[in-house]
């Protein structure tokens, strides 16, 4: 890759941004392969992914909560051999209420903010690995007044001709410590997932997000979801855009968590 079409480490978030906008699609990429590049968590694209989560029947009066995730992914350059692939999540949130006659409340939830070292020349085996910090950046509530930080790791597999694209992303966040609201926390996730694609652009997907509360009780640490659904790339001009739609129920909840989900993301993408 040509050393002027990466972003190197003096990139300010503004510049980043101007340089996101103006950079235009790869053309040489087909519909599969950008289908591919966009279910790699630490591939050399520039990405803004709009994932939205519906919950059904949360809390004691089974109300709907929704999650929008902003996850914009940025890779920079360290050198020819190595990649940090920066992704932040930034989630807004609508709770239901909890209590009769109780208001919903709609705000910010807790920033995360991760960092993968990737290789930047792999093999079909890709793997990553970094650190994730949450910021108590909440409104109304809606998450932790605490610091956290943790370990993440990924690994998948890609191998050209072959239209299978699977792995796993794994994070552990501990709090920095627990004298605020939320008190401290120690919580984990896992995503598996799997991906088929066809030569259209077209693609079967299972990614499920699964989570466990370390200081919970007994059978209220895990949520477990089983499902899938179905993604296509499309192009708004040059500009590939990854869709995506699918649903997971909880096998394994805690009471009053969620049992469906329904998942919908537009991920805008800017091959280099």
């Amino acid at each position: 890759m040509n050393p002027s079409n990466r972003f190197n480490l003096a990139c300010t978030p503004l510049l980043c941004l101007a340089a996101l906008l103006a950079t235009p699609a790869h053309a040489a990429l087909s519909a599969e392969e950008l289908a591919k590049l966009a279910q790699n968590p630490v591939g050399n694209v520039i990405s803004v992914p709009f994932q939205n989560n519906t919950n059904f029947n949360v809390g004691p009066l089974s109300g709907t909560q929704n999650v929008l995730n902003i996850q914009p992914v940025i890779p920079v350059s360290i050198n020819s051999d190595w990649n940090l692939i920066t992704r932040t999540i930034i989630p807004v949130v609508s709770m239901p209420a909890f209590s009769p006659g109780g208001d919903r409340e709609n705000g910010l939830g807790d920033i995360q903010l991760t960092g993968f070292l990737s290789p930047a020349n792999p093999g079909n085996w890709i793997w990553g690995a970094g650190a994730v910090a949450q910021l108590p950046t909440n409104t109304n509530g809606l998450g932790n007044d605490n610091w956290g930080l943790g370990p993440t790791a990924v690994l998948l597999h890609i191998e050209k001709g072959s239209p299978w694209v699977y792995g796993a992303l794994v994070n552990n966040i501990w709090s920095m410590s627990g004298s605020k609201q939320g008190g401290s926390y120690n919580n984990g996730l896992i995503q598996p997932f799997l991906n088929y694609n066809f030569p259209e652009g077209y693609y079967l997907t299972s990614a499920p997000i699964a989570t466990v509360n370390w200081k919970a009780e007994g059978g209220q640490k895990w949520t477990v979801p089983l499902g899938g659904g179905i993604g296509k790339i499309f192009h708004l001009g040059k500009l590939p855009v990854n869709t995506q739609i699918s649903g997971y129920y909880n096998v394994v909840r805690p009471d009053d968590a969620a049992n469906w989900q329904l998942r919908l993301q537009v991920q805008f993408m800017f091959p280099k």
